[in-house]
Parts: structure tokens; sequence; C-alpha cells
């Protein structure tokens, strides 16, 4: 705001404040508070540094386990070949014997579909695994920003807000919460 006058200041607000005729009611802040915020979130954050570390590192061999989804990727895959070698054979013997044309189509779009179902069902595993994979390099990297901080944190640093913070929401002007990267609230 003012950016052309000595008044200058840099504020947020909601990206749909203004849209349509259901304007957001949220408070606009300036980038000072929300930096003063965050330091107060972190060092409420570091308070249970050694608390949050140790946690994570009983969790982690089984909330980032993908072993499970690793095993059925490879199942799926397998019943996908198994499924396309079965379609192609059926489009061979169409094609090199007589067969009753309705038998052949419902066989053919019975095996399709058990492909698709099994393609779509592969894919959402192979998300699965893509998606607790980056939650744990995520979690990862958070882990090791926090063990780096010391006991408190004095000024804002944009780095330590991209590693810590997943999300800021803002209910009023002094209702705040600071959603950081382990789900941990504040």
């Amino acid at each position: 705001w003012h950016s052309n006058s000595k008044y200058r200041r840099t504020v947020w607000q909601c990206n749909h404040k203004f849209n349509n005729d259901n304007k957001c009611e949220t408070p606009h802040l300036e980038e000072d508070a929300i930096k003063e915020l965050f330091i107060k979130a972190t060092n409420k954050l570091l308070a249970d540094k050694d608390e949050i570390i140790a946690n994570f590192e009983t969790m982690k061999a089984t909330a980032f386990n993908t072993d499970e989804l690793e095993n059925r990727k490879v199942e799926l895959q397998n019943e996908l070949e198994v499924v396309a070698d079965m379609i192609q054979n059926i489009i061979n013997e169409n094609a090199h014997t007589t067969l009753d044309q309705e038998e052949y189509h419902r066989k053919y779009y019975g095996l399709v579909k058990k492909f698709d179902v099994t393609k779509a069902e592969l894919e959402a595993v192979t998300e699965q695994i893509k998606d607790t994979i980056t939650r744990h390099k995520n979690l990862e990297i958070f882990l090791e920003e926090l063990k780096s901080q010391g006991e408190l944190v004095i000024e804002f640093n944009p780095l330590l807000w991209n590693s810590l913070v997943d999300y800021v929401t803002i209910f009023e002007k002094d209702k705040v919460q600071v959603v950081f990267k382990n789900g941990f609230t504040i």
C-alpha cells in the first residue's frame, strides 16, 4: 500500500477479498505483524524441540514405510500385464478363428474394464507412494532445520519460514493459526 510514497508498507490479504459479491471478511495484516507472529510461534515450537524430534524418530519407521504399498504396486503391475496378455490373446483368437461376436465383445469389454480398474488402482497406489515419500522428505527438512535452531529465534528468516511453515490461517486480527510442516499447530 502507498507504494509510491514514504508511507509504503507491505500488506497481506485474502486472495478472495474482492471476489464476486461475497467479500472475504478476514482482516489484512502488515508483513511485519506476520513476521512477528512467525517468530512467536517458532519460539513456542522450539520449546518442544527435543520432544518433537524424539517423536519423529520413534514413528518414522512405521509412518513412512512404503513396503506394503510397494508390494501392492508390484502385484498390480503383474496383474496389468496378465490382463493385457489376455486382451491380446482374445483379439488374436477373434482374428484367426470364427467366434460368436457377442461372446467376443462380452469377454473383450470385460477384460478392458478389468484392465482400466487395475490401472486406476495402480495409479492411486503409485500416487500414495509418491505422497508418502514427499511428506517424509519435507518432514526430514523440517527436522533438520529445527535441530539447527538455537533456543530462540530473534529475527525473521525467509528460509526458516519456508522450511518450517506449512500455512498460516488468519481468523481475526488477533486470532492466527500457524501450522508447521510436522502438523503442529500454534
